[in-house]
């Protein structure tokens, strides 16, 4: 049997999909305090997300990535990776990476400056996301915050993510 995935932007009819989705693959995962899926929600609701990709296969939406504004003093046109997740059945297939490399490409596109974001160095590093200490995230263990710059110099300061992060 063939199945065909696409990773497309999402659509109004996702939410719930989406939602459903971000749960379970934060599920259990014990540095999660499981308000993914309120956070995509909230970003939604505020208008805040800039790219919101979906990965769909035969209508299944099996994994979603989420890229917001963040602010950086003195600087303009950052981004935030993040939440991203995969149907638990799905993760390790690269479905995470097909979503990421998209949304990082599409961020490209829009002129974006760089992105940021909080998560494990290992995995994030093979899409070019470096450590910096002059660039932070308030309680971010040393070497987890990370960014990618696309375009200009790196820039230093405190990032803040969107209101919609700080869901309870």
């Amino acid at each position: 049997m063939n199945f065909s995935m696409q990773i497309r932007r999402e659509c109004p009819e996702d939410a719930t999909a989406i939602r459903l989705v971000t749960e379970a693959a934060f599920r259990g995962i014990l540095h999660s305090d499981q308000t993914e899926a309120r956070i995509v929600d909230a970003l939604r609701s505020a208008g805040a997300l800039t790219l919101s990709l979906v990965a769909d296969q035969e209508g299944e939406i099996l994994g979603h990535a989420a890229f917001s504004p963040v602010r950086i003093e003195g600087v303009s046109d950052w981004y935030g990776l993040g939440p991203v997740s995969v149907a638990p059945r799905r993760q390790r297939t690269g479905i995470g990476q097909g979503l990421i490399r998209c949304g990082l490409d599409q961020l490209r596109l829009l002129k974006a400056a760089g992105c940021v974001v909080f998560g494990e160095p290992a995995y994030y590093g093979r899409f070019g996301f470096e450590s910096d200490p002059r660039l932070f995230y308030d309680g971010a263990p040393p070497g987890y915050f990370q960014r990618l710059i696309f375009e200009g110099g790196a820039p230093s300061g405190e990032v803040k993510y969107h209101p919609g992060f700080n869901v309870s």
